[in-house]
């Protein structure tokens, strides 16, 4: 049974596809039940679990996680912004942004929160981080996160270049030095969309000073 749960290795898996590997159980249910209680399964939410790491000695992937466990969407705001070390802080929530409404899970592997937005907003700025070849996940763009931070945040009002410089640098403490060249048409592609144009253009004016 190791062996069988062994080869799903770090991937999320469904309840249909556990139940075909494990073979025939009078109840399989049950047997995942048992699995998870023993340790050789973690529960992510109903219907959906991940093989423990005893079994396939490998990290678990809280953004591949995140990807499988509501989707479609793409890991982004202070998890995009940390995974790239633009903010010094190391974030225990992995946030996403969907085009389904906001959820949040609290899973044995942490809390994992989704922020609804627009199907014409979310397409820009998604890119695929590849790890060793082995497995991939979608995340936004450094300039991509810097948006969702603005837009995520309700009456959050950045009308100058001055006030958006501010809050990134003193209120996300955020360090520039880290990426060379910033991809400001990224941003100028979300302010197409229509929102929070405003605090968007300074966005792009700071990147580009």
């Amino acid at each position: 049974m190791m062996k069988v749960l062994e080869k799903f290795g770090i991937i999320p898996i469904d309840f249909a596809t556990l139940v075909t590997a494990i073979g025939d159980y009078k109840s399989p249910k049950d047997k995942l039940a048992t699995m998870e209680k023993h340790g050789d399964l973690i529960r992510l939410k109903k219907g959906m679990y991940i093989v423990s790491p005893t079994i396939h000695n490998q990290h678990i992937s809280k953004e591949l996680v995140a990807n499988h466990l509501y989707g479609p969407s793409y890991v982004s705001l202070e998890s995009a912004l940390s995974f790239y070390g633009l903010i010094p802080e190391r974030v225990y929530s992995i946030r996403s942004m969907t085009q389904k409404r906001s959820k949040q899970f609290s899973t044995p592997l942490g809390n994992f929160d989704y922020i609804t937005t627009s199907p014409a907003y979310y397409k820009i700025g998604i890119r695929q981080e590849v790890v060793n070849n082995q497995y991939a996940y979608l995340i936004a763009t450094p300039e991509k996160a810097m948006c969702d931070m603005i837009i995520a945040i309700p009456g959050l009002r950045l009308q100058s270049v001055k006030a958006m410089q501010t809050y990134l640098e003193d209120d996300l403490r955020m360090d520039f030095s880290v990426i060379k060249k910033y991809d400001t048409d990224v941003i100028r592609q979300c302010i197409t969309t229509g929102r929070k144009t405003a605090e968007l253009t300074q966005l792009c004016k700071f990147l580009e000073q």
